[in-house]
């Protein structure tokens, strides 16, 4: 009997120049492969925050190595089968490769606040972030990665083999993690005690628990009609010679304290302010680091003091008290929306305008948000509040948020990929556009002294801050637990025509005085409905920044 001719190994490209390698493996050698290449390839800013806590420590690496990979396998070992392994893969490559990036180049946490605004970015903000910078990082991360991917053939079972082998996987991999654990387990317990946030570095799943939190909460990607808040409200009678008062609520967009002029920053980014007779609050506190966070609490009587998410999104906002005591709203957008709090109210989307020379390439100046405003206030009689949501310094574009003749501090980053400029330059750029709020301010000032047939004032507030390089970080969002003051310290300015300090009896000078002291986004709710002169069992009066300064309410 003749012995067998062996067959030469087929090469690995054919005569047309084809790649022919076409390996197989199991379903559960790809989940080991995928999840050591997440661990150590896509965990830059996981690796370095955790292993800053235990500098040189090897065994402390390799125990974190195999519980970190150890997670991702069980996760996965629950999602990837040999039917939808592929499919899925793919998409976490290309969403970690995105994620990854940002991570790395601004120290983003990604936790379900994050994701929030991720999920919340409109085409505008998403355009701004797609820079050439991308492309390595999806070279690298993604297109790479799925080549190997689509060339793998995944051994069939049948599902009897299948979930005997998935079994004896699962429990492999929680022994390999077990036994990471304790190799080290002083350390890491350590780690996960006190600096609980590093777990919002470990990519894929922090966002994919940041993912299903969102879809399990009251998140406003999830469309629930609101709760009412405040349906007790009735606004106190005036006499009927009275002119109706009008408030402009001017929502401020990531403009820290720390560059606010009036503050005593080292550069005067608010003269024209500094010429009104504004009062200052120079000791703000933002409720989140967030637009989605941020902007729902300061509109719910709820707020940090006593913070539900799920209760504060669920429920209406000081728009909807008002709209019960009779006081219309109005809320112009130059920005991304309300996040809910005008849901079913009057809005108007002012950032797809065109004016000239206020709009150009799909986005406007903030001074777009006075283009008609007396008329829009007097179409409809009686007293009125009006928010104005600015886009003012919302990042990393910050040259795109002032006219030409504001760009007073030079040399400016005039890119949104921060990471081609120096600190000075992002400086620069971001106190331009404070200089531009300034003037946005002044101008709506102005505008309100103009309305002689309204008692008119204004509240101006930032909604979080921002990070521009301090400690690595830019840009904001971190979990308020941990985050930097420069993302939760903003400015709060007030402004009173004399008719409306008169007629609602505030003594102003406590105002000022008041101005010193402590506050944060909490005292919105109540001060509003406060000025106002709106009764309602959801008015906490110790929160009101003029309770003692005007009259009470009757």
């Amino acid at each position: 009997m003749s012995a067998a001719i062996p067959r030469p190994e087929a090469p690995l490209l054919n005569r047309f120049g084809t790649w022919r390698w076409r390996p197989e493996i199991s379903t559960e050698l790809l989940i080991v492969l995928a999840s050591t290449f997440f661990a150590l390839a896509c965990n830059t800013l996981f690796w370095r925050t955790a292993m800053a806590t235990h500098p040189g420590n090897v065994l402390f690496a390799l125990s974190l190595f195999a519980l970190l990979a150890s997670v991702h396998a069980l996760l996965f070992g629950l999602l990837l089968w040999r039917w939808n392994a592929k499919p899925l893969l793919a998409v976490l490559l290309v969403a970690t490769a995105f994620a990854t990036h940002y991570m790395n180049s601004y120290n983003v946490y990604l936790d379900a606040d994050m994701l929030r605004n991720v999920l919340a970015t409109d085409q505008k903000e998403s355009r701004e972030l797609l820079t050439p910078a991308l492309i390595l990082p999806l070279l690298g991360y993604a297109l790479i990665p799925l080549l190997l991917l689509w060339r793998v053939r995944l051994r069939r079972r049948s599902w009897g083999r299948s979930l005997l082998w998935r079994a004896l996987f699962l429990l492999g991999v929680a022994v390999v993690g077990g036994l990471g654990v304790m190799a080290s387990f002083q350390d890491i317990s350590a780690l996960m005690r006190n600096h609980r946030e590093v777990r919002y570095l470990a990519t894929p799943v922090n966002y994919l628990i940041a993912l299903k939190q969102n879809f399990s909460s009251a998140s406003p990607i999830k469309k629930q009609p609101k709760l009412p808040l405040g349906t007790d409200a009735k606004a106190v009678p005036r006499a009927p010679e009275s002119r109706p008062r009008l408030l402009v609520l001017v929502v401020g967009e990531t403009v820290r304290a720390q560059n606010w002029g009036l503050n005593g920053y080292e550069r005067q980014t608010t003269p024209e302010l500094a010429q009104t007779d504004a009062i200052n609050f120079p000791d703000m506190h933002s409720c989140g680091t967030s637009t989605e966070v941020s902007l729902p609490c300061m509109f719910s009587p709820f707020g940090r003091h006593a913070y539900d998410e799920k209760k504060i999104r669920a429920h209406q906002s000081l728009l909807h008290v008002l709209e019960h005591a009779g006081i219309s709203t109005l809320w112009r957008d130059n920005q991304s929306g309300c996040k809910g709090v005008c849901e079913g109210l009057e809005i108007q989307r002012l950032d797809d305008a065109r004016t000239p020379g206020l709009c150009a390439d799909g986005r406007c100046m903030d001074e777009i948000l006075l283009d008609d405003l007396a008329a829009q206030v007097r179409a409809k009689p009686g007293d009125r509040v009006v928010v104005l949501h600015q886009l003012g310094n919302h990042g990393p574009s910050y040259f795109q948020r002032y006219p030409a003749a504001f760009k007073h501090f030079t040399p400016t980053c005039d890119t949104a990929d921060l990471g081609k400029c120096s600190r000075e330059q992002i400086v620069n750029s971001y106190d331009n556009a404070v200089r531009y709020t300034d003037h946005f301010l002044n101008r709506t000032i102005g505008a309100l002294r103009d309305m002689q047939d309204y008692d008119t004032a204004m509240i101006y507030l930032s909604d979080h801050g921002e990070s521009l390089g301090e400690k690595g970080l830019y840009l904001h969002g971190m979990p308020y637990a941990i985050a930097p003051q420069e993302q939760t310290s903003v400015p709060l300015l007030m402004w009173f025509s004399p008719g409306f300090a008169s007629g609602r009896g505030l003594d102003l000078a406590c105002v000022r005085k008041r101005a010193g002291e402590r506050a944060d986004q909490d005292n919105l709710f109540p001060s509003v409905l406060g000025l106002m002169q709106v009764r309602t069992s959801v008015y906490d009066r110790s929160r009101d920044l003029f309770a003692g300064c005007e009259s009470p309410l009757g």
